[in-house]
């Protein structure tokens, strides 16, 4: 039994705790919240006993083995750091952190903790996203990988009337490509690795965080191409293009239907029976390495988590996307 401690009490932490309800060592112990009115009603609605207000004091928790983190952007790095020197095992939400020194940081302090820490990038270990990994060969050599998921936030309407909610904030480290286009990204790093370089652009909003973009990948033999929104929908699928063929897949970030289509004008069908709750494969992924001893996922690699935020710091960069995650302590004075 792996006994959970939870950071933020969102929609997304109810679907985590919905979804690792189904396994039968997920126990959730304890609820963390700034204010105590908030902790002690979602502990509530869980039937959970211990709540704290404290980052500290829940850190150091008795009953307590394992922590979700699922709070602003910007705050994931240094919660994560705090429960890991008090030897709790971390998942935290996709992005990992603001930037990759703060992700090195992360790793550095669950392998000197010798803990547990992983990427809640729920769409690399889906059956779905595995079944792609396992039949990529039989399209032949990879020529591109094309990505979509462009997703209307509901937030953005409030946007559009003069109210500006976390959403769009950068001292959150918000914005499309951070919490819409890292969907894009990740599978690519899992299936194909590193880059050699990449062009991006943005459409920038008002208060500094972008509402849609678009980047090109370059690598030796192949290109990628990743477009993601948080202004516009789109009902594209993803197509990983090959010489004997092309793989279609309905949605990157969550994977239900996958099948090849081939030159020759015959189609395979590669969809595998999964879970609707898609988050109960991470939480399982998660809890089967504590149990199991190891301290990393091969699926959602420390490796694979480093090089999808250096890419996004990268189109960040390119584009002007600035967070105060980014600045110096003199810089944020300045600012």
């Amino acid at each position: 039994m792996v006994r959970f401690g939870i950071i933020g009490t969102n929609r997304i932490t109810e679907s985590f705790i919905d979804a690792a309800r189904e396994l039968n060592d997920f126990k959730l112990s304890a609820i963390y919240s700034r204010k105590q009115e908030t902790a002690t009603d979602f502990a509530a609605k869980y039937d959970v006993e211990h709540t704290y207000t404290d980052l500290n004091e829940f850190a150091k928790s008795e009953h307590t083995d394992a922590v979700y983190i699922a709070s602003p952007n910007s705050l994931h790095s240094s919660q994560a750091i705090t429960c890991m020197q008090h030897g709790k095992h971390v998942i935290c939400e996709k992005p990992f952190a603001s930037t990759s020194k703060e992700v090195e940081q992360m790793i550095d302090v669950a392998r000197r903790n010798d803990v547990v820490l992983m990427e809640a990038m729920k769409s690399t270990v889906l059956p779905n996203f595995i079944t792609i990994k396992e039949n990529l060969h039989k399209i032949g050599k990879v020529r591109r990988y094309c990505a979509s998921y462009c997703q209307y936030s509901s937030r953005y309407d409030k946007y559009k009337e003069g109210i500006v909610l976390n959403a769009f904030k950068p001292e959150f480290s918000n914005g499309a490509l951070m919490d819409i286009g890292i969907y894009t990204i990740y599978p690519m790093v899992a299936l194909f690795g590193k880059p050699k370089f990449l062009h991006a652009s943005s459409y920038m909003l008002s208060t500094g965080v972008d509402g849609q973009g678009s980047i090109m990948f370059t690598f030796d033999e192949m290109e990628a191409t990743v477009n993601y929104s948080k202004i516009a929908d789109s009902f594209l699928p993803t197509e990983i293009q090959g010489e004997a063929g092309s793989m279609i897949i309905d949605k990157i970030h969550t994977p239900e239907n996958v099948r090849i289509l081939y030159r020759n004008g015959s189609e395979e069908v590669l969809t595998v029976s999964q879970l609707s709750k898609s988050m109960y494969y991470e939480a399982k992924e998660f809890i089967d390495l504590i149990n199991s001893g190891k301290k990393e996922s091969s699926l959602n690699s420390h490796n694979n988590s480093l090089q999808t935020i250096k890419l996004i710091e990268e189109a960040r960069r390119i584009t002007g996307i600035v967070y105060p995650a980014d600045l110096t302590n003199n810089e944020r004075d300045r600012h």
